[in-house]
């Protein structure tokens, strides 16, 4: 493959220039890409985000890269919450999360933290997993986000590994009966049940209102690569907007269980492990994904060990 770069650009004799602000770290070597699984993931080495995130080479091999490969690894990247928000922010705008707080220090960051001390600093989140389903990230907005950059600050001994899983392979594989049988379908994504659920009554309509629900294709196009992906979730797609079939129904009661049947089937296959790639945290490890080619699942099964990571959010568009 091409490296990003591999030696310095020299300066023009006739017009002086200022050197361009790229550490040696980033110009030594190329990068190095070893695939994890046939179907999805590859792991980068040689490359310094920080030093990357000034480097529009760099960038654009990453970027390629990213949505060739869907999900990207980056071991060794001891970088600050700042560091972590400009490299995301080569590939995209960021964006806070809508319903939950940001890094003190990186206003675009997600804390996911979780088993802290009690003598945890202010602003550290500390609550239940509730990634431990599979699920693409906040499709309950007109312009899900459009990828994420998740960086481990301190994981536990054994457990709390992640997973990803290829949609656009999830689509391909269907057979052909039920690609028919979904092209052209819509469905809706909610935020209430998933999230509202425990509120009052009042709260919950609240932030039902603040956050209706959304339609998007359960089949859709990626804006950059055109594959086709299978786009339904378990946390956040409720139900079809336009299932019908008038040719099977004898009674009306045949009508829901056909359509929730399908859509238990097309959400179920996230967990086919020929899909997947399961990455083991360490300390520093960055994983680099694009939200709309994927799904991920974080493994709830390391009991009250703290596990500390940091979400970077890349902005999306409107989904056609």
């Amino acid at each position: 493959m091409t490296s990003s770069a591999v030696t310095q650009n020299t300066t023009s004799q006739a017009t002086p220039m200022a050197p361009a602000i790229v550490r040696p770290s980033v110009r030594q070597h190329s990068i190095k890409v070893e695939i994890c699984t046939p179907a999805i993931g590859a792991e980068l080495s040689n490359i310094s985000l920080a030093d990357a995130a000034q480097d529009p080479d760099a960038i654009a091999e990453i970027r390629a890269l990213w949505l060739k490969h869907k999900v990207l690894f980056f071991r060794d990247q001891n970088i600050t919450p700042m560091e972590q928000q400009n490299f995301a922010a080569q590939f995209a705008g960021l964006e806070a999360h809508p319903l939950a707080p940001s890094h003190p220090e990186a206003d675009k960051l997600l804390m996911l933290y979780r088993n802290l001390d009690p003598g945890k600093p202010q602003g550290f989140v500390e609550k239940a997993s509730r990634e431990n389903v599979w699920h693409t990230d906040v499709t309950y907005k007109k312009a899900p986000p459009r990828g994420a950059v998740l960086r481990c600050e301190l994981g536990p001994d054994t457990g709390g590994d992640t997973i990803w899983s290829n949609m656009v392979m999830a689509y391909e594989k269907l057979p052909d009966t039920i690609k028919q049988r979904i092209d052209g379908l819509y469905a809706k994504h909610s935020a209430e049940h998933a999230f509202g659920a425990q509120f009052p009554i009042a709260e919950r309509h609240a932030m039902a209102a603040k956050n209706p629900a959304v339609e998007h294709p359960v089949v859709l196009t990626h804006p950059e690569t055109g594959e086709k992906v299978l786009f339904v979730n378990s946390i956040f797609t409720t139900h079809f907007s336009n299932f019908y079939n008038f040719e099977d129904i004898r009674y009306g009661q045949d009508f829901m269980p056909e359509a929730q049947h399908l859509l238990n089937y097309l959400t179920s296959q996230a967990a086919i492990p020929e899909y997947q790639v399961r990455l083991k945290w360490r300390t520093n490890t960055v994983a680099m994904w694009d939200n709309l080619l994927v799904q991920h699942y974080a493994v709830a099964d390391y009991g009250n060990a703290p596990r500390k990571m940091l979400r970077a959010t890349l902005t999306g568009t409107p989904l056609a």
